[in-house]
C-alpha cells in the first residue's frame, strides 16, 4: 500500500458512512423488523398477504421495473409500501407513517468508538463531506455539525461507485478532485469508484481483509478512520 507521503496536498476529505461510521447490517435488520410489526400490528392484512420473504421478491421486481431509480433507496422502499398497501386494500395513505417508523431505527446507530473524536479533529483541518449510498440522517444520529456537506445517491442522481457522485462530492467541498480524499471501507463503491473519478483513496480495512487484485491498490489503508490523522500527518 501507498502511504501518508501521496497525501500531503489533500484539502477536502470526503467520508463514506455506512460500515465506515458504524456497522449498518444490524441496524437495517432492526428497522425493517420494527417496521414490520408495525404494520402487523396497524395494517394486519399488509403482514397477512405479505411475508418477509414475499417482501424481498418485490423489492426485486420494483429494482427491476424502475432501474432509474435504484440508486435511490427512499424511493424504493416508499414503493414497496405503496405496492404492499394497495393489494391489501388500505391504499397508500399509511406511507409516511410507516416510512417514520423505519427511519426512526435507522438512524439510531451507534458510532464505531473512535468516529466522533476522530471526524472533530479532521474538521479542524480538511472540509468534510458525508457521501453516502444511503439515505441516513445525520442530524437526527447527531453528527450534522460535524460535516460542512452530504452528498447521498438520490441527491446526485447516481450511487457509488458512479463518477457522478464523486464529482457532486467534489463540487460540495470546493476543492480540486486531486485534493480530495475519499475514505471508505469498500474496494470497489469507495475506493475503485473514488479513484476513477480522479480522487485520492484510503480504505478502511477493520477487518483485516486482503487486498481484491481486481482493482488498483488505494493510496493508503487504515483500520479505523481514528488512524487517519496520522497519516495524513506523514511527510
Amino acid at each position: 500500500m501507498r502511504c501518508g507521503q501521496y497525501l500531503n496536498d489533500i484539502r477536502t476529505i470526503t467520508l463514506d458512512l455506512d460500515d465506515t461510521l458504524w456497522a449498518i447490517h444490524p441496524v437495517i435488520k432492526r428497522a425493517e423488523e420494527r417496521l414490520y410489526a408495525w404494520i402487523g400490528d396497524h395494517y394486519p392484512r399488509i403482514t397477512e398477504m405479505f411475508g418477509p420473504v414475499d417482501l424481498q421478491v418485490l423489492r426485486a421486481e420494483v429494482l427491476e421495473e424502475f432501474k432509474e431509480h435504484t440508486h435511490d433507496l427512499t424511493f424504493v422502499r416508499r414503493k414497496i409500501l405503496t405496492r404492499i398497501g394497495v393489494a391489501a386494500g388500505y391504499g397508500d395513505d399509511y406511507v409516511d407513517d410507516a416510512f417514520e417508523v423505519f427511519e426512526e431505527v435507522r438512524n439510531d446507530v451507534t458510532l464505531f468508538p473512535e468516529a466522533r473524536p476522530a471526524l472533530v479533529s479532521l474538521r479542524e483541518r480538511f472540509v468534510l463531506v458525508a457521501v453516502t449510498n444511503g439515505n441516513a440522517d445525520l442530524g437526527r444520529i447527531g453528527i450534522r455539525d460535524l460535516f460542512d456537506g452530504v452528498v447521498s445517491a438520490a441527491m446526485a442522481g447516481a450511487a457509488k461507485p458512479a463518477r457522478q457522485i464523486f464529482d457532486k462530492a467534489v463540487e460540495v467541498g470546493g476543492s480540486s478532485a486531486a485534493q480530495t480524499l475519499h475514505v471508505g471501507d469498500h474496494p470497489l463503491y469507495d475506493v475503485d469508484g473514488a479513484r476513477d473519478a480522479g480522487l485520492r483513496a484510503v480504505w478502511v480495512n477493520r477487518n483485516g481483509d486482503e487486498w481484491p487484485d481486481e482493482y488498483a491498490a488505494p493510496d493508503g489503508e487504515v483500520r479505523h478512520i481514528g488512524e487517519l490523522g496520522a497519516m495524513l500527518d506523514q511527510k
